[in-house]
């Protein structure tokens, strides 16, 4: 018989939202047990210089502020475990969450805080390609590409900041977008459109990544402008995929309210799902902002219902 573990609150992820919502709900005296999911500290363990989180005056390193959080969440009583939960059952309270452990776990409510994953762009070659000269994170592949050419594609901060990293690296990195402007934040854009080593290709996308086999490598690829139709080929060393995210839903698939893009969905201002005891913070819900800020902000938010809603329950 598979290990049962139970507790007044589990929290899935541990992102920005989850580590908050464990901080708050341990100074509540919950003692939530916090599960890390596949990546221990979230989307933020793969961004290097965090310029715009409260706090810091200089620049801080996105590994290095997860820690922060997880040492915090552990000071104040938070049990922190490396497992990944695979099925839940939340069709009645206590619910049931099995991992891929052979864990089970019980818990009295739930925060949701299981963060999302990049997107691609769905070509044959991509997959082809994939760790071997294709990537979704500079932060962890810039590295092999110095003096090399690289392509980053996406137009929003997550694609900029990838771009202006690679100069680290990289003797050319081209930004293209399939639009005339970019999304991100106008200091951002600045610092993109000023650097010497990069150079935009709008209104274009690739069409296909071209390289040898024996060894898998990256050469060049295929680039078709959306207004002209019109092809041309690049010579590249690496490319790099920065696109969007999607959430990490797919196991509350018809036990939650969802969108159609996949977002947990909650009531109007508030963490609160579709089911009560079970609430939803950070990128797992938030389609709008997807900052790091802003899901710390509603892990807080999750942990101060639970403590309401438990509390009414109790009384």
């Amino acid at each position: 018989m598979s290990e049962i573990i139970h507790s007044k609150l589990l929290i899935l992820g541990s992102g920005p939202a989850g580590y908050t919502a464990a901080i708050y709900a341990s100074r509540a005296m919950l003692e939530p047990i916090l599960l890390t999911g596949i990546e221990p500290g979230g989307q933020m363990t793969i961004t290097t210089d965090v310029e715009n989180y409260p706090g810091f005056s200089d620049v801080v390193q996105g590994p290095w502020l997860m820690e922060e959080m997880r040492d915090q969440a552990k000071k104040v009583g938070t049990k922190i475990i490396l497992d990944t939960i695979i099925d839940v059952d939340l069709s009645k309270r206590p619910f049931i969450l099995k991992s891929d452990s052979d864990v089970v776990y019980s818990c009295d409510s739930l925060i949701i805080s299981t963060g999302a994953q990049a997107k691609w762009l769905g070509l044959e070659s991509e997959a082809k390609y994939k760790g071997y000269g294709v990537s979704a994170c500079a932060t962890c592949d810039g590295f092999f590409y110095k003096d090399k050419k690289v392509v980053v594609v996406g137009g929003g901060n997550t694609a900029v900041e990838e771009a202006l990293f690679l100069t680290n690296f990289a003797k050319k990195v081209t930004l293209i977008h399939r639009r005339k402007e970019l999304r991100a934040e106008k200091i951002l854009q600045k610092k993109l459109f000023d650097h010497p080593k990069i150079e935009v290709i709008w209104d274009s996308e690739i069409k296909e990544i071209l390289g040898s086999d024996n060894p898998p490598s990256v050469e060049n690829i295929t680039v078709r402008n959306m207004i002209s139709n019109a092809e041309s080929q690049i010579d590249v060393d690496g490319v790099f995929i920065a696109i969007g995210h999607s959430p990490s839903s797919k196991i509350f698939k018809d036990k939650l309210k969802i969108s159609d893009t996949g977002y947990i969905l909650t009531d109007p201002d508030s963490t609160a799902t579709s089911i009560t005891g079970v609430f939803a913070a950070g990128d797992v819900t938030d389609d709008k902002y997807r900052q790091a800020v802003t899901a710390a902000g509603m892990g807080c938010m999750a942990a101060l219902e639970v403590e309401s809603l438990l509390s009414s329950e109790e009384s």
